[in-house]
């Protein structure tokens, strides 16, 4: 609660927010108005956001693969690199509410099958057009096409038809779905001219800053836009630049000695240590990312779910949140949701550490010999050590795991969505259905466990349509149990997101969503003279 009061004290002295709405808010979570306005006077009282400067930020989940087409953006680099010179049609607030960017208001009929979202006026892309309906159209008609291979094509799939109307744009949906306000804030749908059918990599956008420098694996720059719709209220460095830092330890560097003022995906075993340092500042909250070990579902020998069930109860899972994660997290359960969402079905019983039933399914499976397993560095922190020590507990369950340890660069690119057994994060969503419906639906571009499931896909089509809460509930729960029981996922824990700040840094607002601030680092925050 502490953090949605202070990001919302922030957005009233930012001019974000109402002094009235702020109040109503406090008054909703049980706070007092006294020390509602005590929030606002400290707010209204704190260090306006310095203009100018140039803010660089050091960051891990970059290749020599990337692009600006934001329908291929596949790890923080491109991401935070993106919410710099794109914008979206509305965006997720810390507190889990929905912020209207290029759409100005969304609603739907009474059964949730046709949106009706009106875009705001004057706002212009980087190449002067303004931003019309039909932009908006052609970018969803975009990643609703199978050609463009969008990772938000699982997302764009029940759309039936779209319609410009004026100012409007008309949504009519397959099936109703009542989360499409939160689905449109998934970060492939940055609005391009004409929908970026004509050049989806030109990274003209009309978010904060323009883009300068594009070196994909090497560093991406941009200089603020003069005519951002939003003026001043984001954006307040004169340059960003994201340098490309894939080694844990060289990004630990570059921010003691200054060369960056911002780094990302902290191993939460080095947190302690940079505590010490004087100006330096640890950014880390609960979210609803999760670490990994994937298995392709329809690629032997993990075709067999005995197999794929013993290497999943041979996980000992407090062990890794002690060991790896140093306490910094909360055991998993093999399916992607944990208590930070609604909805979630917090009566399913605890998978364990089981040597003995491990073994009984391994010998059930009729497998023998030892089973690769690829990680890097590039997957989390702390993903080689957490692969050599899943090593040592599936030697319990006499199950031989050889671990092979890959580059950094190229990871994303070369063995994700490649490799049957690799070990990677997932970030949070905003809803169950989005993080299923991007890495869990038979369809979806980035179904990374080759998960083919009917009686799972026919469970989140009708979730979606469900306006009863606690039907829905018990939709989810189905889903959860066959991807716990079935599915190809290995989710020992869920992280907590660690950034750092280095010193003179001001502005950054925590997130659940996404590290970096759910990645709008480089735009809200700002250096000291």
């Amino acid at each position: 609660m502490s953090h949605e009061l202070d990001y919302l004290s922030h957005c009233v002295a930012a001019g974000r927010l109402s002094r009235r709405e702020f109040l109503g808010r406090a008054t909703a979570l049980g706070v007092s108005a006294a020390f509602a306005n005590s929030l606002l006077a400290g707010a209204a009282n704190a260090q306006a956001p310095r203009k100018g400067g140039f803010l660089k930020a050091g960051v891990d989940g970059g290749a020599a693969t990337d692009s600006l087409d934001p329908a291929s953006f596949p790890a923080t680099v491109p991401i935070l690199f993106g919410k710099c010179w794109g914008e979206l049609l509305m965006e997720m607030t810390p507190d889990g509410d929905i912020e209207y960017r290029i759409a100005e208001e969304i609603g739907s009929s009474k059964d949730a099958k046709i949106w009706t979202m009106k875009i705001r006026k004057g706002i212009q892309f980087h190449n002067g057009k303004e931003v019309t309906s039909q932009d908006v159209v052609a970018t969803l008609e975009r990643h609703s096409d199978e050609k463009s291979k969008s990772a938000a094509l699982g997302l764009m799939k029940g759309i039936e038809s779209l319609k410009a109307d004026g100012r409007d744009v008309v949504i009519t949906l397959q099936e109703p779905n009542v989360d499409l306000p939160y689905l449109l804030t998934d970060y492939h749908l940055i609005i391009q001219p004409n929908g970026g059918k004509d050049d989806p990599s030109a990274g003209i956008g009309a978010g904060p800053y323009k883009v300068t420098v594009n070196e994909p694996g090497v560093r991406h720059g941009g200089e603020k836009f003069k005519d951002y719709w939003q003026g001043e209220k984001l954006g307040h460095a004169d340059q960003v630049e994201i340098v490309v830092i894939n080694d844990a330890t060289a990004r630990i560097a570059a921010l003691q000695s200054k060369q960056v003022h911002i780094i990302n995906s902290l191993g939460p075993k080095v947190v302690d240590l940079l505590k010490r340092i004087p100006g330096v500042t640890i950014q880390n909250v609960s979210g609803r990312g999760y670490s990994y070990f994937n298995m392709f579902c329809d690629t032997a020998p993990f075709d067999n779910n005995d197999l794929r069930m013993a290497l999943k109860l041979a996980m000992n899972r407090e062990e890794m949140l002690d060991k790896i994660l140093r306490g910094y997290g909360s055991i998993g359960n093999d399916f992607p949701i944990n208590a930070a969402y609604q909805l979630f079905p917090e009566d399913i019983e605890q998978r364990a550490f089981d040597p003995d039933k491990a073994k009984f399914h391994y010998q059930k499976s009729g497998h023998s010999g030892p089973i690769l397993l690829r990680t890097s560095d590039a997957a989390f922190p702390g993903a080689v050590d957490a692969a050599q020590l899943y090593q040592q507990s599936c030697a319990k369950a006499g199950i031989a795991i050889e671990v092979k340890r890959e580059p950094s660069d190229g990871y994303w690119s070369d063995v994700w969505l490649k490799q049957p057994f690799s070990t990677g994060a997932w970030n949070g969503r905003p809803t169950q259905d989005q993080i299923y419906s991007t890495a869990y639906l038979s369809t979806a571009a980035w179904n990374d466990t080759h998960f083919f499931n009917e009686k799972f896909d026919k469970l989140l089509f009708e979730a979606r349509a469900e306006f009863d809460q606690d039907k829905r509930k018990n939709l989810y729960r189905e889903m959860a149990i066959i991807v716990r029981d079935e599915g190809g996922t290995i989710a020992p824990t869920f992280y907590q997101y660690i950034d750092a700040t280095g010193p003179g840094v001001k502005g950054f607002v925590k997130s659940s969503m996404r590290e970096l601030g759910n990645d709008y680092a480089l735009v809200q925050c700002w250096l000291e003279a």
